[in-house]
Formats: C-alpha cells, sequence, structure tokens
C-alpha cells in the first residue's frame, strides 16, 4: 500500500475516534458540574481538563476567564483548536474524501453524512441546550463509522491502518480521560478516601468510556479509585482499557510489518508487556499520575514511530 493512502486511513480514524473520546470528556465534566460543589471547584475540573488535552495555553489566548460555555464552545466547535469536535469531524471527513476510493461507498458516506449532519446540529443550538444529547450523537457516530468499516470493508492493509489509528487513539484518550481525574496532584489513591463523596464522579468517569455495567460485572461491589484504574489499564477484556488498545496495536502492527518496522514493534511490544504484567498495586506505589504521563509520552512516541516506519514521514 501506498504510503500516503496508509496515511490518510490511519488519520481518518484516529480523527474519528479524537471526536468520540472529546465527547466522552466533555460529558464526564458536563456531569460531575452539575453535583454540588464550591465554583473553585468545578472551574478547576474545567481546567483540568484543558491541561491534560494540553489546550489550557491555547484557550487562555483566545479566551481568557475560564467558563463552562466558553469551554465547550472551544472544545465542541471552535476552527482555531484543531482538537475540536468539529475540527476532528471534518479532518476524518477530508481524509476519507482523499481516499474514496479505497474506501467502500458506505464507509464515505457515513464519514460525509457525519460531518453534514454535525454543521446542521452545531447551528440548531443542541450544544446550548443538550450538549449530553449532542456528546451522545458523537459517540453513536463513531460507533457507526467503526461498524461499517468493519461490515464492509475487506480485511486488508487499509483495515489494518484503520484500527491502527483508532487503538492508538483511544489508548491515549483513555489514560487522559482517567488522568483528569488527578491532574495535578501526587495522585497516589488512598484506600480510606472519603469514597462516598467520589461515587458519583467516579461514577460518571466510568459512564464516560461505557465502563459502567462492565464495572459491575467484574467486581461487583462499590466503586473504589483503585479498582476503576485497575478496569482502565490492566483489564484485557474492558474494550476501552490501556491493556486492550495495545493487544490491537501490537496485533495489527504485526500484521503490517515491513522491513524497517522491526524497532517499532519492539517498542510497541515492550508497552504492550508492561500493562500485561503489572499490577494495580505497583502503579499506584509509583503514582498513577506519573504512570499515566509516562505512558502518553510513550503512545507519543510510537505514533511518530508508526509515522515514519508506515505513513508520509513527519515534517521537519
Amino acid at each position: 500500500m501506498l504510503s500516503r493512502t496508509a496515511d490518510h486511513l490511519f488519520w481518518m480514524a484516529r480523527y474519528t475516534e479524537r471526536a468520540e473520546n472529546t465527547a466522552r470528556m466533555l460529558d464526564v465534566n458536563v456531569q460531575t458540574s452539575m453535583l454540588p460543589q464550591s465554583a473553585e471547584h468545578a472551574e478547576n475540573g474545567w481546567r483540568a481538563m484543558l491541561g491534560i488535552s494540553e489546550l489550557q495555553s491555547s484557550f487562555d489566548f483566545h479566551y481568557g476567564i475560564l467558563t463552562k460555555k466558553d469551554v465547550l464552545d472551544f472544545m465542541v466547535r471552535d476552527p482555531m483548536n484543531p482538537s475540536s469536535i468539529a475540527s476532528c469531524l471534518k479532518e476524518a471527513r477530508e481524509n476519507a474524501r482523499a481516499v474514496r476510493g479505497t474506501l467502500t461507498t458506505e464507509v464515505w458516506e457515513t464519514q460525509n453524512a457525519t460531518w453534514l449532519s454535525m454543521q446542521e446540529k452545531l447551528a440548531s443550538g443542541i450544544v446550548e441546550q443538550d450538549p449530553s444529547q449532542f456528546f451522545e450523537w458523537v459517540k453513536y457516530r463513531s460507533h457507526l463509522s467503526r461498524g461499517v468499516t468493519l461490515g464492509t470493508m475487506l480485511k486488508d492493509e487499509a483495515v489494518h491502518f484503520i484500527r491502527l489509528g483508532t487503538f492508538l487513539e483511544r489508548a491515549d484518550n483513555t489514560a487522559r480521560i482517567l488522568d483528569v481525574k488527578f491532574h495535578g496532584t501526587k495522585a497516589k489513591v488512598q484506600p480510606k478516601e472519603s469514597i462516598q463523596k467520589d461515587f458519583y464522579y467516579w461514577a460518571a468517569l466510568l459512564h464516560s468510556v461505557s465502563g459502567f455495567e462492565i464495572y459491575r460485572k467484574v467486581y461487583r461491589d462499590v466503586i473504589t479509585p483503585e479498582r476503576v484504574a485497575e478496569l482502565l489499564m490492566l483489564r484485557g477484556n474492558m474494550p476501552r482499557s490501556l491493556l486492550a488498545c495495545m493487544d490491537e496495536v501490537v496485533a495489527n502492527l504485526a500484521v503490517v510489518s515491513n522491513d524497517v518496522s522491526a524497532d517499532t514493534e519492539r517498542f510497541a511490544g515492550k508497552l504492550h508487556a508492561e500493562l500485561k504484567f503489572a499490577t494495580i498495586e505497583d502503579i499506584l506505589n509509583a503514582g498513577l499520575h506519573n504512570t499515566l504521563t509516562e505512558f502518553l509520552e510513550r503512545i507519543f512516541e510510537l505514533g511518530n514511530r508508526i509515522s515514519r516506519d508506515f505513513l508520509v514521514p513527519l515534517a521537519a
């Protein structure tokens, strides 16, 4: 496959997944902002989200004073923010258009219809009236895109590069969503922390990654921070966990392997093995925030290595 074609497929999938995960992260904050809390605590929650997304300085430059309305505007529709939902869905559509001949008609029409429908929804004022409903729509369109891709495309290299992009982006975003809770702290969870007070925050986080029912099936007990972290990091049967994402990244890398990708495969394999054989006790002792920060750095490096070995070279 031509590297440019692989590049467009990879980034089509990444941008689609990024839009979904931005919607998930925003929905957590919208839900938790409605819980009883001080104005300062609510503002810190929004700042933590911007900080872990590495968008705090960009937001401050364009908006100045932080308000919930402005954060939603910045993260949903602002064209100056390349990680906004609108920007991501636009880029996903443009990458799909560039390789329209490689995609099935159903995949292309799904991407195109998502972009057109999004513009109508933003114009209707739904984000201001019922942001959670809009975020559910974004998640649904992402699910639809993945389902149509797997249901209609030949299982060749094109699908494997799409899967690579999806799970690399998902790993990055799952780590960020989890780290929002701990951003700016030493992040060592104390077992006897006021769990009752935090219950609704953890429940909202689990809902944001479609993990609430899964948590109940796996643990059959009250929600605790340690178990949430274990579920989202180390459970290979949890679809959005870091380990499950790395399972897919390693498997798809092996299929598209080429003459220069051995080092990248080893790099991914090492990260995968560390998650597979880790325990949550070891992670908490090292500091959850520190562990997630290191993971994000290594996922970024892995993305660069994949670009170097398979895709269009990064600009100097």
